[in-house]
This record gives C-alpha cells, structure tokens and sequence, in this order.
C-alpha cells in the first residue's frame, strides 16, 4: 500500500520546504554535539586549571548524560501538550543557561551545576529533534531526515575539536570557559529562530486542529492530492473518527499503560526493537572513543596536546563525512543493510585497536612498535566510520519512526532516556574500567557487546524502509521469521482503541 501510494504521488517527498524545517529542527543537535567535542578537550585544561582527579573528570564527562534523563522522560509529555516546535525553543533555552553557566564557572561546583542543567536541553533535544523531522518528512525521504541530528551532532562534536584547538592557545583560566561558554551563542538564535518554522502536522491532528494540519501539508508536499492522502492516513492513525477530537486535552494519556501494562503484539516488538537499538548504541564503546579520544592518542603515542588536539579534529571531520554517507545510502540501501555492515565494521575496529593499544602498553616506554601505534591510530578512525555510517545514525531513524502516532512523543523519551544511561554508564565508567581491565582490555569488550547488538538487530528489527508511519504496526504484527526473509506482510486486523475509554485512563 504504501509504495502504490509512493507511486501515485510521482515526485512525493523532496518537498525543499519539508527538508529545511527538519534542518532548522535538527539544529539543536548541533549544540549537544558542540558540547560532547568541546568538553573531550577541555578536561585537559580544567584538570590542570582546577585540579581535578580522574574521579571528579569521569563526573563531569557523564553527568551531562544523567541529567539528560530528566529531559528526555519529561520531553514527550511536554511535546504533547505545547507542541514539537515550541519544545525545541524550550530544549534551546535550557541549553543557553547551561552553557553560559559553564563558561562563567569559578569553579568546579558550578561548572558542574551548569553541566547538568545543559544536560537536560540535551535530553530534550535528543527526543524532540527526529521526532519532528519524521512527522513532517514524506515515506521517501524519512531515513534521511531523520538521520540529520546525527550529522548535527557529528558536526557539533567537530565544531567542538575545532574550537579546542583554536582557543587552546587563551590563557589557561580563559581558555576552557570560552570553549564550554560559545554555545549559548547559537542557543539564543535557535530559540528564535524556531518559531518561524510550522508546527507538526500529526500533532496538530491530534489536537483536533485539522484544517491548520491540511495547512501545513499543502506546505510541505509537492501537490494538493499527496496532502490531502497523507491527512487521510494521520486521521486513521489518530483513531480519529471525523477529523477532530473531541477532547484534544487528552492526547497523551494512557500512553504509559498502553506501553508498559497492556501493550498489543505489535506494540510489545516495537517497544522491543526501539529500545534496544538505544541500549546497544553506547556499548558499541562509541562515547569512549569520542570524549576520551586524547587520552587514546595519547597512550597510542602521539605525545603533544597541539598533536593531540589535531588528531581529535581527523576523528570529527571522519565522523561527519561518513554520516553525509549515510544519509546518501539510508533511503536507498535500507535500514538493516546500513545497520549490520556498520557493526561488522566496528567489531573488527575495536578488536584490532585492542590488538594495537594491548601491545603499545606492553612495551617498554617510548619504545611502541611502529606498527602497533599505527594500527592504534588507524583503527580509532575505522571505528569512527563504520559507527558513523551506520549505527549512528540509523539508532535515531529507526527509534522515531516506528512507534505508533499516539505513542511516539512519549516512547521517543524513554528510548531517549535508555541512551543517555547507557551513554552516562560508559562516559563515567571508561578510565576506571581501562585502568582495571587495561586499556585494550576495554576494547576488547566493546567488540563483544558489539556483536551482541547485530544478534539482537538481525533478529527483532525488521525493515522499515518505504513504509508509511501510520503502517508500523503492520510491519511489526509478523512473526520475526516472516520479518526477517521479508516476505510480504500479513493481513493483520489490528485491534481498535476504544477511545472514548482511553479518555477515562489517568
């Protein structure tokens, strides 16, 4: 059904309007970006400026993350009841506190303050940034839209390295507060500029404000007919009967018990696939390359902070050409295709760097074989590649696109909320578990966490490429051998909602 449609619509989907709204929305990620690159750096100078142990570094790298749960689960409420555009200009404002609370910290108990408060911009702008690029995005180009947080924040993590670099050369006091203080720069623009953009169609919709929807629709789409079949479809999705909700304050309630207490077969696979997409994502040990890459360099045998710092920008210029790539093969290739070759790639990456670093650290001081460290440093960018080119971005597509339209703003946090853990988990523990297990040791672990995750994507995550949003379900009724050889979908008769009984729920 939905490739005739895709079909019918001719040139459907490459709306130029569409795209730029999912840009300026996807820009927010470029400030979570900034903030993860710019900090791998300055740890270096806050170290040395404030006196901080490994301990209290390890505190401030992850608690960026654990504050971030506090946004994420409370991000997909918010969205439905202000709305996905107003959420972002919310996500840009706390980002804009946080950083200018950094970048004037006299010390470390304000710095750490300020981190946490931008941590929880993060976790909304990790929610509400491809939720908002899927819902106003056609079938054709979904995958590549959705995937733009993930180049925004590739592009903030090298923004990041960049200004390390450049303003490494400030006096040591200024130094690191203008690095950490330059986001709230863009944070005040954004939170502007946002408002200019439409809101989202589906939750409009959902609000029971149809005709601004259709609006909005005939904005985005490249005819008056694709608008109108693409209403058609959100109305059916909505449960909506006539078009309009009778009680629009409800949307959102009974979310969490239709998730988590009485969630249908299809609903239960999807919970599934998208949260743990989102549990495997970190464990890939992508968070400890990223952030602790200069202490990787560093013990590969690049000696130098100047080298160092530039070595770090090779890291973030390989992360956002590689994501480019993505976005290329996303709609063209297929989720799973992209997914399984990055992870193929990134277990024989962390499995040779642990072979590279294993043998640096053997060896006597200054006395690495040659081959040793340049394996080390080679196989840090292979790892960047194949991450970036697949798991990467592909975690964020997947998780915004297959919940149901009822559901997605709220499944959105939690999925957000399962990857700011497991990020916090791995950012805060990396040096202690290197220093227990040898660095190589740690990576060797990684690998086998890696492989854990292409058993799991294989099995439980069937292809989403060209399906509508208002067919997930569908493609989620299968059983998982159905799904996994691709054959055509079932005729399942999905349940109804009674939605005069949902308005009861609390």
């Amino acid at each position: 059904m939905g490739e005739d449609k895709q079909r019918d619509h001719g040139h459907a989907g490459k709306n130029k309007y569409a795209v730029a709204c999912s840009i300026i929305g996807s820009i927010i990620s470029i400030l979570m970006g900034y903030d993860t690159g710019v900090m791998s750096g300055a740890m270096l100078f806050i170290k040395e400026d404030l006196k901080t142990n490994d301990t209290q570094v390890q505190i401030l790298a992850g608690i960026l993350n654990v504050c971030a749960l506090v946004g994420s689960l409370t991000a997909g409420r918010v969205s439905d009841w202000i709305g996905r555009r107003l959420t972002i200009s919310l996500a840009a404002c706390i980002f804009l506190a946080g950083s200018a609370l950094m970048g004037l910290a006299p010390n470390f108990g304000t710095l750490l303050a300020g981190r946490c408060v931008a941590g929880v911009g993060v976790g909304y702008a990790l929610m509400i940034a491809p939720v908002y690029a899927a819902e106003i995005s056609s079938t054709r180009i979904r995958g590549s839209v959705t995937s733009l947080p993930e180049i925004c924040i590739s592009f903030g993590i090298l923004i990041g390295y960049v200004a390390n670099y450049l303003l490494a050369k400030l006096p040591l006091v200024y130094g690191w507060r203008a690095m950490l203080g330059l986001g709230a720069l863009p944070s005040a623009v954004l939170a502007v500029g946002v408002l200019a953009m439409p809101e989202s169609p589906r939750w409009l919709v959902l609000q029971g404000r149809v005709e601004k929807a259709l609006a909005v629709l005939r904005q985005v789409c490249d005819t008056a007919g694709e608008a109108d079949a693409r209403l058609a479809e959100i109305k059916v999705a909505a449960r909506l009967a006539d078009g309009a909700l009778d009680e629009p304050s409800s949307v959102g309630k009974g979310v969490w018990r239709e998730m988590f207490l009485h969630p249908t077969p299809p609903v239960r696979r999807i919970l599934i696939a998208a949260f743990g997409i989102h549990f495997f994502q970190h464990l890939t040990g992508i968070e400890a390359v990223v952030l602790y890459s200069p202490r990787i360099f560093k013990a590969a045998g690049i000696a130098t902070r100047s080298e160092i710092l530039a070595a770090t920008i090779g890291v973030g210029v390989t992360k956002t050409v590689l994501i480019l790539t993505a976005i290329l093969l996303v709609d063209r290739v297929g989720r799973r295709p992209l997914y399984l070759s990055s992870l193929a790639g990134i277990v024989a990456s962390l499995t040779c760097l642990g072979v590279g670093l294993t043998a640096v650290e053997r060896s006597s001081p200054h006395h690495s074989p040659t081959w040793a460290v340049v394996l080390s440093i080679s196989t840090v960018f292979t790892f960047i590649a194949s991450f970036s080119v697949g798991v990467g971005p592909i975690t964020w597509a997947y998780s915004s696109e297959v919940y149901p339209l009822r559901l997605r703003a709220q499944g959105a946090s939690v999925g957000v909320a399962i990857n700011r853990v497991m990020n916090a988990g791995v950012s805060m523990t990396f040096v202690s578990l290197y220093k227990a297990v040898t660095i190589g040791g740690a990576f060797f672990l990684f690998a086998g966490l890696a492989v854990l995750a292409a058993t799991f994507f294989y099995f439980l995550c069937p292809e989403t490429q060209g399906r509508p949003l208002e067919e997930m379900e569908e493609v989620f009724s299968r059983g998982w051998r159905a799904r996994l050889v691709g054959s055509p979908a079932a005729t399942v008769e999905l349940p109804v909602r009674n939605v005069s009984a949902d308005k009861a729920l609390p």
